[in-house]
């Protein structure tokens, strides 16, 4: 237990603080396995719902940006891959 009274106050903010990053980053990992159990013809879709969700937690500071640049890039060559192996 703390001994200061800011450092109980540091303990409740940062209880909050992980608990509302632990609800952005289960958005997150949401939104990349819908995108990854999608078929060819909604992958588009999924893909511009999963870069929101990553976008979003760069915003928030959850995740570091470029790390969700890193993922979307990732995400977009898959999804370029499948519909050009879809196509023939």
């Amino acid at each position: 237990m703390p001994h200061h009274k800011s450092a109980a106050k540091r303990m409740r903010t940062s209880e909050k603080a992980r608990q509302r990053n632990r609800a952005v980053k289960s958005t997150v990992k949401s939104a990349l396995k819908k995108f990854e159990e999608s078929p060819v013809a909604e992958a588009a879709e999924a893909l511009r719902q999963a870069a929101a969700e990553l976008d979003r937690a760069a915003k928030k500071g959850v995740i570091p940006k470029g790390r969700a640049d890193r993922k979307k890039s990732r995400l977009a060559r898959k999804t370029n891959r499948d519909a050009a192996a879809a196509r023939g």
